[in-house]
């Protein structure tokens, strides 16, 4: 691990003063290598995945661990559109005269060496190989046992992107031992490493951000919630709650709790859990939930504070807007919450007062991506409120320094 250290800082300083161009090349010379390796990569992942299965790994893990076609022309696409995004290195903003006759401004620089720990997810070579390359980074990635073929093969389509465009191979490194000696060898070298970017369980993130010595960007929970307002559009509601709840189940994006206004929850409830259960979903309400729907088992406590990601859902009614944020702001992990509502009043207010990475008006959480904003992909969501929070795209993977011009200027 000191080797791999040693050899991210050296190409870190290499990677930092490469133009525009040069990163552009070897992006799509790795979307083009991805694309040519359908094959390969659907392969080891389907080892992997038997492998997985083998291990009775839980189902929401296998999810997010197995690859399909589809997910492999996606990682594709998000090299080719962090390829296309502005590259935000060496931007200067804010410059202005002082009155000493100095010009004082910033310029966006790279973070440096950046160490990425990750579970199931092998889209996540691909991604953050891709966005610290882009924002002029190195990267350690170190993937988990349960996708390691995965992860090497999408590594060698990175690693001749890289030599394609002239770069050092080592500007990417992926950790080839599963040994969980060298996480805690990557969380503590200081020396080599400026950021630490989790993705993985609420346990795993819990345990590197008590034992890294690097700072660390990452979530720990996922507890996402749909507030139907009473003036939502019924038909809205009804799609953006089946599909925040049922297009994937195993994402921190996922809806966890549905709140329902208390006036139209006798119209609506009855419609939405009809297909949620239809599809499989366990419901847990309160009360007057469970009394409004035949199917709503009564939930406890802890079912608020919940991430299931698994085919289960909270549903809540609530009096009004204000009782809708306030139990956000009590049980939720300031993720991503939603209000569907026609009421531009109180679509604002829910703006202004919720207190999550992503909010959102009339749509389904699962927005919350860094592909979907526009991001080309995310290295990972953040809940912390310094340096970078929601999807951590190009500008989250640099910083700034004050730059000052001057033309022979002194202090008096």
């Amino acid at each position: 691990m000191q080797a791999l250290g040693r050899a991210a800082r050296s190409a870190a300083r290499i990677v930092a003063k490469a133009d525009t161009a040069v990163k552009n090349h070897a992006l799509i010379a790795m979307a083009r290598a991805i694309r040519r390796d359908e094959a390969l990569l659907l392969a080891a992942n389907a080892a992997d995945v038997a492998q997985a299965r083998n291990k009775d790994l839980e189902p929401a893990m296998i999810d997010r661990l197995t690859l399909t076609s589809k997910g492999v022309a996606s990682m594709a696409a998000g090299l080719e559109q962090i390829a296309a995004l502005p590259d935000p290195t060496g931007a200067i903003t804010g410059l202005d005269y002082r009155p000493s006759g100095i010009q004082v401004g910033k310029m966006r620089v790279p973070l440096g060496v950046i160490g990425i720990i990750y579970e199931a997810r092998p889209n996540v070579t691909a991604d953050a190989a891709g966005l610290c390359l882009k924002a002029g980074n190195a990267a350690i990635l170190r993937g988990g046992s349960e996708a390691i073929q995965s992860n090497q093969a999408i590594a060698a389509c990175v690693k001749e992107g890289l030599r394609s465009a002239g770069l050092p191979e080592q500007a990417v490194q992926v950790v080839e031992t599963t040994d969980r000696a060298a996480v805690n060898a990557l969380i503590t070298m200081s020396e080599y490493v400026d950021v630490i970017v989790p993705r993985g369980g609420k346990g795993l993130i819990e345990r590197i951000t008590n034992e890294a010595r690097v700072p660390v960007i990452k979530h720990l929970d996922g507890v996402c919630h749909v507030y139907v307002d009473l003036s939502a559009d019924l038909e809205k509601a009804v799609r953006v709650v089946d599909n925040a709840k049922t297009q994937r189940y195993g994402t921190c994006n996922t809806m966890e709790t549905l709140l329902v206004h208390a006036e139209i929850a006798e119209q609506f409830l009855p419609r939405v859990c009809k297909i949620l259960l239809e599809k499989g979903v366990e419901l847990r309400g309160d009360e007057t939930a469970s009394a409004l729907v035949a199917g709503i088992k009564l939930a406890v406590e802890e079912d608020w504070y919940a991430e299931y990601l698994a085919p289960v859902l909270s549903v809540r009614i609530v009096e009004d807007i204000d009782q809708a944020i306030t139990h956000i702001a009590t049980y939720g992990s300031q993720h991503t919450d939603a209000i569907v509502t026609e009421d531009y009043s109180r679509a604002r207010q829910f703006l202004r007062e919720v207190d999550s990475s992503s909010v959102m008006v009339n749509a389904s959480t699962r927005f919350a991506d860094g592909f979907e904003y526009g991001l080309g992909a995310e290295i990972g969501i953040s809940t912390d409120k310094l340096h970078a929070r929601g999807p951590v795209g190009l500008e989250g993977l640099t910083s700034q320094k004050f730059i000052v011009l001057g033309d022979g200027h002194i202090r008096e």
